[in-house]
């Protein structure tokens, strides 16, 4: 894998489950491979949309060894970006190291949860990793989850390092995006959405692509739009936003991937089984969901396969 630059569009991808909850490796092979065909110019496997807080350590490494045999097996050489986050340092870099052994060929550091560091913590724990795991790696800030903000601050020193290379917005203000954007920008350093709908305003602040929990669904259109963007085609890239609006919308209408894995199933790409205590989606929200993506329709290239057990 030669270097990459962290521009464009990376799917954070669901980890399906036959019904008795074990993993379903050939359903996640398929749509590696699916989204690669799709042109995405990267695989984030094991994140929060895959389900890594219910997975053991043993099948996280086998999704991204999973993933990793899929990319390999493909026409295109797109990074696998493996997460690796924790709320405990000792853990997330044993799950870095294992998973850079698996073939990651980056890595997505969700900020400690739960035990609420200080910045200063974080700035430990994150250059704790980046120094013993010579891979690029992406701080990943999402307090709706984590109960804390990367401060603009510690991303800013942290960008200093040779190995953190990307910043992961999440926090739902643009304004910290900005920010980080403009002191990062005589860095070789990117800035990356967090959240389908915040995207295209981060891409016209200086931002560089998305890790995308719509791609799953949506990988052609979403690579259009992201790409218009980078070129500076903003009409086409706001044309092809508002088309994706209701998608990003309904795909939060209950916790992710609780939406992303039925509207998944809907368009046979997979089970929409989940790992207690997550959820089946409500009645009335998978309705609106199977509206919404009816409305969108499948892309022609992207014809639906029919997935054993798929259906409810």
């Amino acid at each position: 894998m030669t270097d990459i630059d962290f521009a464009g569009v990376y799917p954070a991808m669901c980890t399906p489950f036959h019904e008795d909850g074990s993993i379903d490796f050939e359903t996640l092979r398929e749509n590696a491979g699916r989204l690669i065909e799709a042109g995405v110019d990267g695989l984030v496997p094991v994140g929060s949309t895959g389900e890594s807080a219910t997975l053991s350590h043993d099948e996280h490494i086998e999704v991204v060894e999973a993933v990793v045999a899929a990319r390999d097996g493909s026409d295109r050489d797109v990074p696998v970006i493996a997460g690796t986050g924790s709320n405990s340092t000792r853990e997330a870099l044993e799950l870095s190291r294992r998973s850079a052994a698996a073939g990651a060929d980056a890595l997505l550091l969700v900020s400690p949860y739960y035990n609420l560091p200080e910045q200063q913590g974080l700035i430990e724990h994150y250059r704790t990793i980046a120094d013993a795991v010579d891979l690029p790696q992406i701080v990943y800030n999402v307090p709706s989850r984590t109960g804390l903000n990367v401060d603009p601050d510690t991303v800013v020193e942290l960008a200093g390092h040779a190995n953190v290379r990307a910043y992961k917005a999440a926090s739902g203000d643009m304004v910290r995006m900005g920010e980080i954007v403009e002191r990062t920008r005589d860095e070789d350093f990117a800035v990356l959405s967090g959240d389908d709908g915040m995207t295209l305003p981060l891409l016209s602040a200086g931002g560089t692509g998305v890790i995308s929990v719509a791609a799953n669904v949506e990988p052609a259109r979403c690579v259009e739009y992201v790409h218009a963007a980078l070129a500076g085609d903003f009409e086409r890239a706001r044309e092809i936003h508002h088309e994706l609006g209701p998608l990003f919308r309904a795909l939060f209408a209950e916790t992710n991937p609780i939406p992303v894995k039925e509207a998944m199933e809907l368009r046979g790409y997979g089970p929409a089984h989940l790992r207690s205590p997550l959820t089946r989606m409500r009645p009335d929200n998978r309705e609106e969901l199977a509206g919404v993506l009816e409305d969108l329709a499948a892309p022609a290239d992207e014809p639906a396969v029919a997935v054993a057990g798929g259906s409810r």
